[in-house]
């Protein structure tokens, strides 16, 4: 009889983490390269026609996005910041 290792939890929730990071990413970069959505002078931001506003919108937005993303791939959780001075294993000052 064959014996199926159960599958843990973490392991059965990567590909959905790793879809949804390509969708994250595929908005940000359309964003940019589907002219259409931004070739147009009105509506304007003070002075400036949409296209450069929404440019430069999109800047901290695709960051945003990039951040999650990383967010979503990290495997192994953030150290801890250590209080005092770092310390190698033989406790020498550093």
């Amino acid at each position: 009889m064959v014996r199926h290792t159960p599958v843990t939890k973490g392991k059965a929730k990567r590909p959905a983490v790793k879809i949804t990071v390509a969708v994250l990413l595929a908005v940000a970069i359309a964003g940019a390269l589907w002219v259409p959505i931004y070739a147009h002078t009105l509506p304007k931001l003070g002075d400036f026609p949409f296209f450069y506003w929404y440019q430069l919108i999109l800047v901290p937005v695709t960051a945003i996005l990039c951040w999650i993303s990383y967010l979503l791939l990290r495997t192994k959780p953030a150290r801890q910041a250590t209080h005092g001075a770092a310390r190698d294993r033989e406790g020498v000052r550093r």
